[in-house]
């Protein structure tokens, strides 16, 4: 389609409007995508260009010059439209796996999450929302920009992560509020002009280990919402996570039982069986719910991911 509208329109207008788009928009100048990625998607558009009888370019080989000129980094940044038309920017790793965890990068099921909370938004309006395993931090960033929440609580335990955590979410605008054990105290620095606006919700940050932390550790979070993402891979972090449920049901004496939804890519079929099979056994009935009607971010492909409700 591409290749057909710039037959239609030699004169270039196409290319330099998906370059001001893309690589140019303001959004990706200040929080710019992994170079190597940058100069993929130019070497692209400059062949898609090449392919016509239109002049050259100038301005796209500029950019293109200009990001040949720059290094290679470990880190990049991630940014995402939401529907409110507001941005998530996450400075991120560039590999899957460094520093020892798998908790520095965005994956599919955190991407997935969003989309339904943003569709479920009455979910998380006006109440408190803990997130287990919230690594860099886009799932509970998009909820607190979509959602309302009246406080929302990120945790993690990899030291990278909670540091890479903090960053992001000052990043975006927000304010970490004071924190209560064990929540670890974070100072954010050079917010953002519109950081004011944004400190409703309450946010706090917990180090929270699943098979160390003490259900005395926890009454002080008493959370309406439970979420996590892509926190179902592993079978020996299974038990630890199921624990940690348990011990979160009997922080609300008294009180209803927060709802609880776990979103996972199925990569091994196994995995999320035995995941299912535990729950079962410790007499935490759960059900699937209905995937997200729209598409809100692209994905590399198109994973298979579901999300559980669990009943505590």
């Amino acid at each position: 389609e591409l290749e057909q509208k710039l037959q239609a329109f030699p004169d270039s207008s196409l290319l330099v409007d998906i370059l001001h788009k893309t690589v140019l928009h303001p959004l990706c100048v200040k929080y710019p995508p992994a170079t190597k990625y940058r100069r993929c998607f130019l070497t692209e558009l400059i062949k898609k260009h090449e392919a016509t009888a239109a002049e050259p370019l100038d301005e796209l080989y500029d950019t293109l010059a200009d990001v040949l000129r720059e290094e290679e980094s470990t880190h990049c940044y991630r940014n995402y439209l939401l529907p409110t038309g507001e941005s998530v920017s996450l400075l991120e790793s560039v590999a899957m796996v460094s520093a020892g965890t798998t908790g520095l990068v965005t994956w599919d099921a955190a991407l997935h999450l969003a989309q339904w909370a943003a569709e479920n938004s009455t979910v998380f309006r006006d109440r408190t929302v803990l997130e287990l395993g919230s690594g860099i931090g886009f799932t509970g960033i998009a909820i607190c920009k979509t959602c309302s929440p009246k406080k929302y609580v990120f945790s993690d335990c990899h030291p990278c992560v909670l540091q890479q955590l903090t960053e992001n979410i000052c990043l975006n605008g927000f304010v970490l509020g004071p924190a209560t054990a064990p929540c670890i105290p974070a100072e954010c620095q050079g917010q953002e002009a519109g950081a004011k606006e944004c400190q409703k919700p309450e946010l706090m940050l917990a180090e929270l280990d699943w098979g160390s932390v003490t259900e005395e550790q926890l009454l002080d979070l008493q959370p309406d919402v439970i979420i996590a993402a892509d926190v179902v891979y592993d079978p020996e972090l299974i038990l630890a996570l199921i624990g940690m449920l348990q011990k979160l049901c009997p922080c609300r004496a008294g009180s209803k039982a927060p709802e609880v939804y776990i979103a996972s890519t199925i990569r091994n079929p196994a995995t999320h069986q035995l995941f299912q099979e535990q729950l079962d056994k410790v007499g935490i009935s759960w059900q699937s719910i209905a995937a997200p009607s729209n598409k809100l971010w692209l994905c590399d492909a198109q994973p298979n991911v579901t999300i559980l409700q669990l009943f505590l």
